[in-house]
């Protein structure tokens, strides 16, 4: 498993644009998408709501990708 260690300069991200900012995703929309087709997991439930708010703490899943989100020092 692939995982990538996000820190995060404010209280939160858009699902949508994390899955960009990580390098999953060419685009916002392309998170949408990805998003919408049922494959992404965060803190191990799969999410559906594409601009949910992701915070520090906060782990999600792609596949075989995992992003640690992680608060900035």
């Amino acid at each position: 498993m692939d995982s990538i260690d996000f820190e995060l300069d404010r209280d939160f991200v858009e699902l949508n644009q994390l899955l960009k900012l990580a390098g999953l995703c060419d685009s916002g929309g392309a998170g949408k998408q990805l998003v919408a087709s049922g494959a992404v997991r965060v803190d191990g439930v799969a999410e559906l709501r594409k601009t949910a708010k992701i915070r520090a703490g906060q782990v999600v899943r792609v596949g075989d990708v995992e992003i640690r989100v992680l608060a900035a020092p």
